[in-house]
């Protein structure tokens, strides 16, 4: 069967917006165009209708990969999200804080976040799925632990790149520090914890999670003055969350405990 000059025609404008779309790296809707011409077929869609669901798989697309670049770039330790925290298992959380906090409201005059309490509560859960919400928001997140930021601004001084760490730690909308006194910082390491914090002051916000109460980080940080001046800038702007209930992280191990031992003797029964 012979091929008609129309229907040529129409063969040569489809392989040209295929072109086009591939030309303009719009890859995904140059992909799912047949399916999407079939729909507009089959479903009678007008010329609009079609372009715009042609486009929207394309945005789509390319939001997802922006979402994946964003948590790539975040190094969240766990994917927790805030429906994953019982607050009824740890009656020591302020709920509505929490909830107010999930708004993302204190990332836009660059208030900051102190989780204060001892280990296994859950300030490092919440610390992560506020992080992950501000991800999901399409901000630049970047998760640490207080050791890890301690050692990196230490190789970056002896390597001389010393500004080009600062401007990295500087650069996220939202900084979490994570156990911060857990392990003892080395000598110039509150130093440098208090040039990243003095350096996002006013600028960006800043989410901390440590076990050494306020009053007491003068005495474990072994400078008064660095500590002072720390605090100074972490709490001019900031929700300060205590948390004293049990430890959150001993429960789920005893729950998990619990089920196993349920489930062994279910098995000899």
């Amino acid at each position: 069967m012979s091929t008609t000059p129309m229907q040529m025609s129409e063969a040569r404008r489809y392989q040209q917006l295929r072109a086009h779309l591939s030309y303009l790296k719009l890859n995904d809707a140059a992909e799912a165009l047949p399916r999407v011409l079939d729909q507009a077929r089959s479903e009678r869609l007008s010329l609009t209708a079609a372009l715009e669901r042609l486009l929207e798989l394309e945005v789509e697309a390319t939001e997802a990969r922006r979402l994946t670049s964003r948590l790539r770039f975040a190094c969240l330790p766990e994917p927790w999200t805030l429906p994953d925290f019982d607050f009824a298992a740890q009656p020591g959380v302020d709920e509505k804080l929490i909830r107010d906090l999930a708004t993302l409201r204190f990332l836009d005059d660059a208030s900051n976040v102190l989780f204060v309490g001892p280990p296994g509560v859950g300030k490092t859960m919440l610390a992560v799925a506020l992080g992950r919400a501000a991800v999901d928001a399409g901000h630049r997140v970047y998760f640490t632990t207080a050791a890890e930021l301690a050692a990196k601004c230490h190789k970056a001084a002896l390597e001389g790149r010393w500004k080009t760490c600062m401007r990295f730690f500087a650069g996220p909308k939202l900084l979490i520090i994570d156990e911060l006194g857990y392990l003892p910082l080395p000598e110039d390491g509150a130093s440098a914890l208090f040039q990243v914090i003095n350096q996002r002051y006013l600028k960006s916000s800043t989410i901390l999670t440590t076990n050494v109460g306020i009053a007491d980080w003068a005495g474990a940080f072994g400078d008064a003055t660095v500590a002072a001046a720390m605090l100074d800038r972490l709490l001019h702007r900031a929700a300060v969350v205590g948390i004293d209930g049990p430890s959150y992280r001993l429960r789920g191990h005893q729950n998990q405990a619990d089920t196993l031992r349920k489930g062994l003797n279910a098995r000899v029964s």
